[in-house]
């Protein structure tokens, strides 16, 4: 095995962001060397990592000159110069998860049709090059609109119910779906490492906002009977194993009415369903991602006790420094961990923040998580 640990290895992570910032905290426990790149100076991985780089992750030239300084490149936003990661896989950089499974992923239209492909059971769709087309076809209404790429934390998602609603998206590549019928939305987290080793986390249910079209609440385990939960980590690895993907694979699915398990879309990379393992896990999923693109033994994905998230997101009407209002009383609550991103100015529904609740009885920590909701606001100041 190579020595990764307090030695001259270095590891490179695209993107830094909340989700590479909570990924280096395990570096350091491991005293794993981490170079970043990120467009912002004020990155909130800034802080963590042994060399930070401001730049494009868009921009072939950046990326490859970035590569060519580390051991084993990760990302942890899917919007990266896919061609630039397969430039310098070709030169012997180690890239997990690879630019192949990056290229199938990247496109929500390609996505898709890889699902239909593989004969992977998720909504029917049809891809189009902009809205105005997909409104020349003539669509049944209601449908979700979906921009093909760039879309994250609830941008590029719409629930279309008629065609003025259509004449307000942008005119970009994009695809629309069949309004599921469904009871629950999950997600399953598989981890792969590089010699096959597999393992899944436990179904997590999401409860969303309405408006914001954002994650609001992650339950784990999802209260779901077992037969369901047994049959969206068997759907969730058969995705994983179609991917041919390193590292972590977050599958979101619906439960149709029928308790049949529907694909929604996949993030190869640590995920927000996910947050709750920092402290329900034996092993969180930055952890398991770190162990899974170096090869080494995949870690115990089994909860050590319930949990359930709640994002901190901007309120609306706020724009500016953030304060996180009350976030001293939640701290005095049983089982509560505020994780705070390090992101310095607010604005609606931005994602600044989470919070777990744990506790052994998951009706108890979802009444903790209301209560948690209500009392911190994330505010300008």
């Amino acid at each position: 095995m190579k020595n990764y640990f307090s030695s001259q290895f270095k590891l490179g992570i695209l993107g830094g962001g909340q989700l590479g910032k909570m990924m280096l905290y395990d570096t350091r426990k491991y005293d794993i060397q981490t170079y970043v790149l990120d467009p912002s100076a004020e990155a909130p991985s800034r802080i963590a990592c042994n060399y930070f780089e401001q730049g494009s992750l868009m921009d072939y030239d950046t990326v490859v000159a970035f590569g060519r300084k580390v051991d084993v490149l990760t990302f942890e936003i899917e919007s990266v110069n896919v061609d630039a990661l397969e430039a310098l896989e070709k030169e012997g950089i180690t890239v997990y998860p690879s630019s192949k499974t990056l290229r199938n992923i990247q496109d929500k239209g390609i996505q898709k049709q890889f699902y239909i492909d593989q004969d992977i059971p998720t909504a029917s769709f049809k891809r189009y090059p902009s809205a105005s087309a997909l409104l020349e076809d003539a669509p049944t209404f209601p449908f979700v609109w979906k921009s093909c790429t760039g879309g994250y934390d609830g941008k590029g998602v719409s629930v279309v119910r008629t065609a003025q609603d259509l004449e307000k998206l942008p005119e970009v590549p994009c695809i629309a779906e069949a309004m599921i019928p469904f009871k629950n939305e999950l997600a399953v987290i598989v981890a792969r490492n590089p010699s096959g080793a597999v393992t899944t986390y436990p179904v997590v249910e999401m409860e969303f906002h309405p408006e914001a079209n954002q994650v609001e609440y992650v339950i784990c385990p999802a209260r779901i009977d077992d037969h369901v939960a047994q049959k969206a980590r068997a759907v969730a690895e058969k995705v994983s194993k179609a991917f041919e993907h390193v590292g972590l694979l977050a599958v979101e699915m619906f439960q149709t009415e029928d308790d049949d398990i529907l694909v929604n879309e996949v993030a190869p990379r640590p995920h927000n369903s996910g947050h709750y393992s920092i402290e329900g896990s034996y092993t969180n999923q930055f952890e398991q991602h770190i162990r899974a693109i170096l090869d080494l033994p995949l870690g115990k994905t089994a909860s050590k006790v319930a949990s359930v998230m709640v994002n901190l997101v901007g309120e609306e009407n706020h724009q500016g420094q953030v304060l996180y209002k009350n976030i001293e009383n939640i701290m005095q609550m049983d089982g509560v961990t505020a994780h705070i991103y390090g992101k310095k100015e607010t604005r609606p529904y931005r994602k600044m923040g989470h919070v777990t609740i744990v506790d052994q009885d998951i009706s108890v920590a979802r009444a903790t998580a209301e209560d948690v909701k209500k009392m911190i606001k994330v505010i300008s100041e």
